[in-house]
């Protein structure tokens, strides 16, 4: 998959999970049943989550590695960072 077509895959999840959301909106105006909602939201969360993974994994197979053939400060920058987004991640 190109850089490109992945960037446009990225995009459609997104997309869909900005619909969903927006359907999750409606349910609250329309005063729908609470578990049905919190269902509703804990796929959107999912959804996003898997989004985030994607995008870390992204980040660790070509910002870790340009930067770990850069040179060890920015390899340091650059694993720092990915530590983080996974902790940012975990806490959830």
């Amino acid at each position: 998959m190109t850089n490109d077509q992945h960037t446009r895959a990225l995009l459609i999840r997104l997309r869909r999970i900005e619909g969903q959301v927006r359907g999750i909106a409606g349910m609250v105006e329309d005063d729908q049943y609470c578990i049905d909602i919190l269902t509703q939201v804990s796929a959107a969360s999912r959804a996003l989550q898997s989004v985030a993974l994607v995008l870390l994994e992204d980040h660790m197979a070509h910002c870790l590695l340009d930067a770990a053939r850069a040179g060890e400060l920015q390899q340091e920058v650059k694993l720092k960072e990915a530590s983080d987004a996974i902790a940012r991640l975990v806490r959830s």
